[in-house]
Parts: structure tokens; sequence; C-alpha cells
């Protein structure tokens, strides 16, 4: 907000005052620093998409998951022990008319899509250097009047900030998740490879070897999760830890998009912050102290955000069930262990069976009334707003709450299945 001073005789003509507050707005087109935000916000988004749909398109060799093909691409298909012994790989290579040809053919028949693959890896290194770039601005005072602590006060600055680290969190676990870490070595070696001299000279392949190498996590079933993971793996490139903190303060205090006032039953909140809990999941990766030894804050989070609920979807499709996630945390356990009472399993179970039942009878009253028909819709649209409201919050939680632990990447969690199952009764 624009101030003016006591000195000045008189206030500006209306013309001037519109044009210094359209530059003062954060997401004004002539706002370099907004821009600039926005446009890393809009990036993260579409490297996740890009990721997302990539990842049917491995090529199967690159896996390497039956003995057959082991044995036939294992020379070729390779991680990155390759970089240790480069020349030495290369040789027995070339020195095989057969390993010559099954190498030509990966290289005619994959190339294309190993290099969109390996774009879309180096873009998730260029997203937080930008970030990095961005910050290290913010900084030095290269945005006037714009500093990381006033970007927060601002409502557009708050939420844009707290989303480009969000995403960035979500990046590395889709890539995690989506593309395993060998299989993300196989893809990154075989790109240097094939590309020759042309991968060497415009990326930087060292810091996405480093940022992407393998973490040793593995989503089949049974695997155990690696250890400090995936804390460590969030560390891998270092962001300012004042950054990291006001966006942790803010959504851990605020309602940043205003959702609670959208869903002004008490019983709603925690489905109202749901999108917010699910970067505040992400982010806390980002500060792992707080998950361990932060006991006050973790319960602050639990009671706002998860009193009775435990599995999140933290973006599209991709959900997580807290009781595996947590596990390794003992203050977020320990925080965790009051909504996981079996009364409160119980209770939440029985409430939201009731209350679907009875949604169910209510919409099927509307159906038979008539009520669907444009003018009984605008007599009565709180009515059915309401009625629309209770619906998406009780199904959202039957969904999440009794789906496949598969979807939360917790089938070998005992304590996982046994509250699934309380669920289920």
């Amino acid at each position: 907000m624009t101030t003016v001073s006591k000195a000045t005789s008189s206030r500006p003509p209306v013309g001037n005052g519109c044009t210094l507050r359209k530059k003062m707005d954060l997401l004004a087109e002539n706002n370099v620093c907004g821009q600039a935000l926005l446009r890393l916000v809009a990036r993260g988004n579409s490297i996740i998409a890009e990721l997302m749909r990539l990842a049917d398109y491995v090529p199967q060799v690159f896996r390497l998951e039956t003995k057959a093909e082991q044995q036939k691409y294992g020379d070729i298909v390779l991680d990155f022990a390759y970089f240790k012994a480069a020349d030495g790989f290369n040789k027995k290579i070339e020195n095989s008319s057969v390993l010559m040809d099954i190498d030509d053919e990966i290289r005619e028949s994959h190339r294309s899509i190993l290099g969109r693959i390996y774009s879309a890896f180096e873009s998730i290194h260029r997203y937080v250097s930008d970030l990095n770039g961005f910050l290290q601005d913010l900084n030095e005072g290269i945005f006037i009047q714009r500093t990381l602590e006033n970007m927060f006060l601002i409502e557009d600055g708050k939420q844009l900030m707290c989303e480009v680290l969000y995403l960035y969190g979500v990046m590395l676990l889709v890539v995690d998740y989506l593309f395993p870490g060998l299989v993300r070595e196989r893809i990154i070696v075989a790109h240097h490879r094939y590309a020759g001299q042309k991968a060497s000279s415009d990326t930087n392949i060292d810091d996405v070897c480093k940022l992407l190498r393998s973490t040793g996590y593995s989503s089949l079933p049974g695997t155990k999760r690696p250890l400090n993971y995936p804390e460590d793996y969030f560390r891998r490139v270092e962001l300012p830890g004042n950054y990291i903190s006001h966006v942790l303060g803010y959504l851990r205090s605020d309602d940043i998009y205003h959702q609670v006032q959208a869903y002004p039953s008490p019983e709603h909140r925690s489905a109202a912050l749901a999108n917010q809990a699910a970067m505040l999941f992400v982010c806390l990766y980002f500060s792992p102290n707080i998950l361990s030894s932060q006991t006050a804050k973790m319960r602050e989070i639990v009671d706002k955000f998860f009193p009775d609920n435990w599995v999140l979807s933290y973006y599209m499709g991709l959900t997580v069930n807290l009781i595996e996630a947590w596990e390794p945390y003992k203050a977020a356990k320990q925080a965790l262990n009051n909504t996981l009472e079996a009364t409160n399993i119980r209770d939440q179970a029985t409430r939201i069976t009731g209350r679907v039942t009875n949604l169910l009878r209510q919409t099927e009253q509307l159906r038979a009334d008539g009520a669907l028909s444009e003018g009984r819709v605008l007599d009565h649209s709180n009515k059915i707003l309401n009625l629309l409201r209770e619906c998406n919050v009780a199904l959202r939680w039957v969904m999440l709450h009794a789906a496949s632990l598969s979807r939360g990447g917790a089938e070998s969690n005992r304590r996982c299945k046994v509250v699934r199952d309380q669920v289920r009764k």
C-alpha cells in the first residue's frame, strides 16, 4: 500500500495514483518481482505435469527388471558407475559387435524420449537454481521496495512464496516415486552417451547428477525406507534457512487461501485447510528438526490440520499416509498419536458412515422431487450448496482413509493396516 508523505502539499492526480498503485500491485504485468515469482510457480506446475506424463514412456530396457533383460542389456544400460570408468565401459562395448548392435538399437529407438526425460530432470535443477537466484535478488534489494519479509505481508506474495517451495518439494517426491533411482541414473547416463558433445556443452550434467542420483528409495511393497529419507534428498541443493522458516511459519499459522470462510462448519475445518496441509507436509521435509524434536509445533500442526484425518493427497492423485510417513520422526509421531487413538478413529468412522447414509438419502430425495430444475436450484441454492459441500467432505474422507494402502505407500506398515481395518469395520 502506498503512503503519502506529510510534507506533500497536495494529493497526486488520480491518473498518476492509479499508475502508481498498478506498479505496486505484485501481479501487475510491469512488476518485475511479481512476474518473476509467478513464472517460477507456473514453471513448477509444468515440470510436475511433464514428469507425470513422461513416467508412462520410460523404455522398459532401462528398468532391467528380469534376468533376461539384465543379461542382454546390463553391459549397455549403465548407472552412475559409468562415470567412474567411462573409457573402460565404452571400450567394452566397442570391442563387441553384439553389444554395438544392441547399443545402436537402443540409441535409434529411444534417443528422443531419453532426451525429453533428461530435459525434465534438468528443469528441476534449473528451477531450484532460479529460485535461489530470486531469493538472492530479494535479499540484495534488486527488486525496489521488496524484501523477503514484506513479500509475506502481501496476500498474493505469501501464497506464491509458499507455493514455489512446495512445488520444488513435490518435484523431488514425484521424480523419486515415478522414476526409481537406478532407472533415473541409467536414463541420464544413456542420454549423456547418445547426445555426445551436445550433452556436455548445453547442460550442467554434474549438478543434475548430484541432485538426482539414487536416494535408495523404492515404492515397491516390502522395501525398507532409507535412513534420513527424504530430508537428506531435500538438502542436496541448499535453500536459505530464513526463507524456509517464513514459509513454514505462515503455512502453520495462517489460512493463506482464506478457505475457512468457504467451509463455515467447524467440522469442516480440516477439509477447508486440506490443500494447505498438503503444502505444509511437503515443506516440513526442508526443516526436519521440526518433525523430529519440536513437539509443541507438531502438536499445534496436528491439532489444526490433522485432528480427524491422517491420509492426505499432497498433489493430484498422489497420497500419503502420515502413520508411515512420520514414523521416523519422534515429535511428529507423538503428536499424531492423539488422532490415532482407537476411540477417535471409531468415532470418526461412525460419524462419516452415518453422514454418508444420510447424505445418500437427501440426494435421492432431491432427485425424486425434481429439485434440480433450474428454477428450484436458483430458489434453494444455499441449501443445495450446503448439501454438496457435505457430500464432498464426506466422500473425500472415505476415499482417502478406506482406500488401498498402496495409494498411501504404507503396505508394509502394520499400524497402517490396523487403522485402515478399523475404518472399514
